[in-house]
């Protein structure tokens, strides 16, 4: 639309100008007066043309009737009191701020669509005009507007603005929701994970007041045993089958243990039983394990659920490179800076995949204790090149 405004402002205006340079024998010249009034009515737009004083001096059929007149009731008429006196509000629009008169006084064009002009029985429309400078030469003599309802188009723009700010509020709804939901998971998870901690102290202090007890004394009684039955090698052999048995048995129970609460992280503390984790490891496969943590590491304490989540979190990433990874060595550094824990876990084995699939609830759980404490868990691997778990934790969240 706006290309065809141009483009029929442009011939008006060349029309228009032939006509004000002379205007008196305009009478005179039939064919001038043909071509002006072809170009007006075969244009789907209203047009038309005022001189310096705002009088109109042509309008074309459309125009006039989309303004509730007949051209010759408009023509001689001064068009700013005639239909664009007042705002779409009733306040009444002063000729200076006009921008259809800002063509001529100006010298520029302008094009608006957030104004309205006024019918004759009153009432009003939402219009989109273009008001361009009429030349005889050098100096402006007048200008040539060209204009189109587009209430319609209005009124759907202002339908869809409607639909948006209600799909919009709605989306807002739906996310906020939504993240309450996904917090209310959270902090479920977390007081699970507590609770599991909890209930993994509890049966760890049983089985070492229960199983710890009998074991001990089952041994005692065996080594009393095997030392009245000496003489008797068959018998003897059998007893010192059992105490193996027994260790055995005392040894499984002591790793259960471990498992369920490392009783060194109560008493040392999370980097002795994070040094033990590896040692345990190293002793129980062939990987070269190595243990990195400056001494003034050693000396900060963490909350006792950080200490648990950081020492959780760590046992799932040496699990996870002894069943899968293949590896030859795991290292384990723990730095701090800038008030920002950073411990890292690297093996050298055959890396994974990344992004992780959403099945591995194992990494997720990994996540979700770190986001627990404050933390943030990062994963950094290819196939066949080893991995990385940085977990970094502010320290001013976790004392």
């Amino acid at each position: 639309m706006a290309a065809s405004h141009d483009c029929v402002a442009r011939c008006i205006r060349h029309v228009s100008s032939a006509m004000f340079a002379d205007l008196n024998h305009l009478s005179h010249h039939a064919a001038w007066r043909r071509q002006l009034e072809m170009l007006l009515e075969s244009a789907g737009e209203g047009i038309y043309g005022i001189d310096l004083r705002g009088r109109c001096i042509f309008i074309n059929g459309a125009g006039a009737e989309l303004l509730g007149y007949t051209p010759d009731e408009i023509v001689g008429r001064n068009m700013h009191y005639l239909i664009h006196h007042s705002y779409a509000d009733d306040r009444l629009m002063h000729v200076h701020d006009c921008r259809i008169f800002r063509a001529f006084s100006e010298g520029l064009g302008v094009r608006v669509d957030d104004e309205v002009l006024w019918r004759r029985d009153g009432s009003c429309f939402d219009a989109e005009y273009g008001s361009y400078p009429i030349r005889d030469g050098d100096q402006v003599v007048g200008a040539v507007v060209t204009f189109a309802d587009i209430s319609a188009r209005k009124r759907i723009e202002c339908e869809l603005q409607l639909t948006q700010t209600l799909l919009e509020r709605r989306v807002d709804e739906r996310t906020a929701r939504l993240r309450t939901a996904h917090e209310s998971l959270r902090r479920l998870s977390a007081h699970l994970s507590t609770l599991r901690e909890e209930e993994r102290a509890h049966i760890a202090r049983n089985i070492h007041d229960e199983l710890g007890a009998s074991f001990t004394a089952l041994q005692l009684d065996l080594n009393w045993l095997r030392k009245q039955i000496a003489p008797d090698p068959a018998l003897a052999a059998h007893v010192d089958r059992m105490l193996d048995v027994t260790q055995n048995a005392m040894g499984a129970t002591r790793r259960i243990l471990n498992d369920l609460r490392p009783s060194v992280l109560d008493h040392l503390g999370l980097w002795a039983a994070l040094e033990t984790l590896l040692q345990d490891l190293q002793t129980r496969t062939d990987m070269e394990c190595r243990y990195v943590c400056a001494p003034d590491i050693e000396r900060c304490r963490l909350g006792r659920s950080a200490e648990i989540a950081v020492y959780r979190i760590v046992q799932e990433l040496l699990t996870n490179v002894q069943r899968h990874a293949n590896a030859t060595t795991v290292a384990i550094e723990v730095v701090l800076r800038d008030a920002t824990l950073v411990l890292t876990v690297e093996d050298d084995g055959v890396g994974m995949q990344l992004p992780e699939q959403p099945h591995t609830f194992g990494i997720l759980g990994m996540r979700e204790r770190a986001r627990a404490i404050g933390g943030v868990l990062a994963l950094d691997s290819t196939p066949g090149a080893g991995a990385r778990a940085r977990l970094q934790l502010p320290i001013e969240s976790g004392v």
